[in-house]
């Protein structure tokens, strides 16, 4: 489902109440004794029917239900705009409990639809193009949108200009996403399925008893009255999706329809006019017949959404796939969104990251550890504070290995960490050479590619045996690192000087940089060194501002730059020394 909220169809009237559908149906499945704690997903105290990871608790439902395989695990996504990380939630929630069911022996096949019949209500303020970088609507032909609103997104021509659809363009960028991540996804277009008469029972279904569909649907949306029927027509003169059906012709399988206007989130789009007929295959049915009819269409086990769904759609959807198509619902997971440098990801409002830009910044296991975590909790993805996070995944990894002293930490980890590598059949035996996130934007500072490994190596972070390829994998952290670095300009977006720069200081100045020379040589750490800028500059009569400016200029050759101090306690001691003694 769209992470940005429920597609237009599905937004909720005041009637729309969880409590509707059974507590059986309700689709909060993870129990408070499974996988559920205040940081890494697990549970402190564990019964016969605990889990530390939450994709088997999902697993065992899917399993309850004896399903015929291939198993299949559904998500879906309208495309309104930038295939942003919000967009990814559900292939990767879908993706971990498919591993897992992979990994209990099952055959699985996990599906991804694109609701690109859907009409475009809304032009966006950005778009990304054929390489996931984002764009603002100045660098496209934004005009092609535009003209086309209420149109089909497969309708719509790509902006720019190489794909086939503007749906076409947003779908490929998804799997091209998923491809980053190893993540085998099928990706279905609703319109394809719609003209190859996948719909076509579906169709048949609703449009052969109205009156049930009303009676069905009439207390989860206001708009159902006496006059409404459950199809949505394209035009044939204007190419707009319209809501207007006059009447039903069920032996030749047609509707007759008037294009009206179609409201758009408080704005309206105008209808032509016109007055035509449409088969069952050149329209669509509306989203809340929609997600369950794909439900039976695709043979649908499980399927994860956002907690919007949970109160509106699924509900209306459980009653709908049992009272109307007389199926059984799949196993439901609601999910919590998570948020973008603490605001919701939003397309259309631009506020959205995607997979392709985190992937400058973090390794692509440190981002499926992100969606490793408890789907039900909410979190914030914090573009400035990345550093934690993979701090965090860190902290997992040497947990899989036995390295971290938290029972709780390391049965997550031994059963989660093969997935989130994407190694469950063949799990790492030895963990990988890693250098501290931070530690690595401060070797960012440095282009010499050999001075960033001669300082790695001289605080310890490379062991004197590690080989040629385990050094290379762990200083790739160094340019994701520098990217994140110049990406929110942190305190590590400088660059650190490999020749001595041509200064000249006062005597005062020089005979402080001797002494601080001196305190650093008798091998002082950071925070130390940074107390004794302070007491130097005093000591020789200098004004603090002016001793830190000149340690800047001697690092930097620049007038500011990290804490000074504590930077300088990161860096190989003898060439610390050696420049604050200008020495070449």
């Amino acid at each position: 489902m769209n992470a940005d909220g429920a597609p237009d169809e599905a937004t909720g009237s005041a009637s729309d109440d969880a409590s509707t559908a059974p507590d059986a149906d309700s689709p909060h499945i993870l129990s408070e004794g499974s996988a559920l704690d205040d940081e890494e997903g697990v549970a402190a105290e564990a019964d016969e029917t605990f889990h530390a990871f939450w994709a088997d608790v999902v697993a065992d439902e899917v399993e309850s239900r004896d399903p015929d395989e291939p198993i299949v695990i559904k998500g879906g996504v309208s495309p309104s705009g930038v295939a942003h990380l919000g967009n990814f939630n559900e292939i990767m929630r879908g993706y971990f409990v498919a591993e897992v069911l992979r990994d209990r022996g099952h055959e699985v096949r996990q599906v991804f639809t694109s609701d690109d019949k859907d009409p475009l209500r809304k032009v966006p303020r950005k778009l990304a193009n054929a390489d996931g970088e984002i764009v603002g609507l100045g660098e496209v032909d934004a005009g092609a949108l535009g003209r086309n609103l209420g149109k089909p997104y497969t309708s719509i021509p790509d902006p720019f200009g190489e794909s086939e659809s503007y749906a076409a363009h947003f779908a490929g960028l998804l799997k091209a996403d998923a491809d980053r991540l190893n993540v085998p996804v099928e990706m279905l277009s609703n319109t394809e399925l719609y003209a190859d008469g996948a719909f076509d029972d579906a169709l048949r279904t609703v449009l052969s008893d109205v009156d049930r569909v009303r009676e069905v649907l009439s207390p989860y949306q206001d708009k159902v009255d006496d006059e409404y029927v459950p199809f949505n027509p394209v035009c044939s003169e204007c190419g707009k999706v319209t809501e207007t059906v006059t009447a039903i012709d069920l032996e030749n399988e047609t509707v007759d329809y008037v294009c009206t206007d179609m409201d758009a989130g408080g704005t309206t789009i105008e209808g032509c006019g016109h007055e035509g007929t449409a088969t069952f295959r050149e329209g669509k049915l509306p989203w809340r017949l929609e997600w369950p009819a794909q439900w039976g269409v695709l043979g649908v086990d499980f399927e994860p959404f956002g907690k919007d769904h949970a109160e509106g759609s699924w509900p209306s959807g459980v009653d709908v796939a049992r009272n109307v198509f007389g199926e059984e619902p799949p196993v439901p997971m609601v999910y919590e969104w998570f948020t973008l440098n603490g605001e919701a990801f939003s397309s259309s409002e631009g506020n959205v990251v995607t997979v392709q830009e985190l992937l400058e910044l973090i390794e692509p296991e440190v981002l499926r550890y992100f969606f490793a975590l408890h789907p039900k909790k909410a979190r914030d993805l914090n573009v400035e504070r990345l550093d934690q996070l993979v701090d965090r995944f860190d902290r997992f990894e040497r947990a899989y290995f036995g390295e971290v002293d938290d029972e709780d930490l390391t049965a997550f980890a031994e059963r989660a960490y093969p997935f989130v590598v994407g190694r469950p059949d063949d799990p790492p035996a030895e963990r990988p050479l890693r250098l501290p996130y931070t530690f690595a934007a401060v070797l960012g500072m440095v282009d010499d590619p050999d001075f960033r490994e001669r300082l790695a190596r001289d605080e310890g972070h490379i062991p004197d045996d590690a080989d040629a390829d385990a050094v290379d994998a762990a200083l790739a952290r160094v340019e994701q690192a520098r990217n994140w670095a110049e990406r929110t300009e942190n305190e590590y977006d400088y660059r650190l000087q490999t020749d001595l720069p041509a200064v000249e200081f006062d005597e005062d100045v020089a005979a402080a940089l001797d002494d601080l020379a001196d305190f650093v040589a008798a091998g002082h750490d950071g925070e130390e060194i940074q107390g004794a800028m302070y007491e130097t500059a005093r000591d020789h009569d200098v004004e603090v501002s002016d001793f830190f400016a000149a340690g800047y200029r001697l690092f930097f050759d620049d007038t500011q730059g990290p804490r000074l101090g504590e930077f300088l306690g990161e860096l190989e001691r003898d060439y610390v020394v050696s420049r604050l003694r200008r020495e070449a």
